[in-house]
């Protein structure tokens, strides 16, 4: 008998054990969620951050359900200004587009997100990343993106 082990990183490993269990305390008593999905949704929020702290293209942005995570980690904002200065040397701005008009398509802007989480190794949680609702949505549901430092 073999058993199959994950070779992908996951997010709740950039932080400690202790902030990610309060992160996902928050969601399941904000938004009223099973603690197995505000985990899942809280390690995708934190892989999502590593991929804004690393892009230098296009702006990235969210699914709905991933936004959550980056809510409730913002609003801790002494963590969450730590956290961005360790893995990205900056703070990373959640940034509303409030209906700035694009040539882009949200398909295309979740596609680069999946693509740059995927690149850095991490295990993406396809059930949070929904392809389906492509269309009617703006990638996430406060209408937001990270805010990619000007290429050099």
């Amino acid at each position: 008998m073999s058993i199959a082990t994950s070779t992908h990183r996951t997010g709740r490993t950039l932080i400690s054990s202790d902030l990610f269990d309060r992160l996902t305390d928050r969601i399941v008593q904000a938004e009223g969620l099973e603690r197995d999905l505000a985990e899942r949704i809280m390690d995708q929020a934190l892989a999502f951050l590593l991929a804004c702290a690393t892009n230098v293209g296009a702006p990235l942005a969210p699914s709905e359900l991933v936004d959550i995570g980056w809510h409730t980690f913002l609003l801790d904002t002494s963590e969450y200004a730590a956290f961005c200065d360790r893995v990205a040397g900056r703070f990373i701005h959640h940034v509303p587009n409030d209906n700035e008009p694009t040539t882009e398509s949200p398909g295309d802007v979740l596609a680069r997100t999946v693509t740059a989480i995927l690149s850095l190794g991490f295990h993406l949680d396809d059930a949070l990343w929904p392809r389906t609702a492509l269309g009617s949505c703006t990638g996430c549901h406060n209408g937001c993106h990270d805010d990619p430092p000007p290429a050099n």
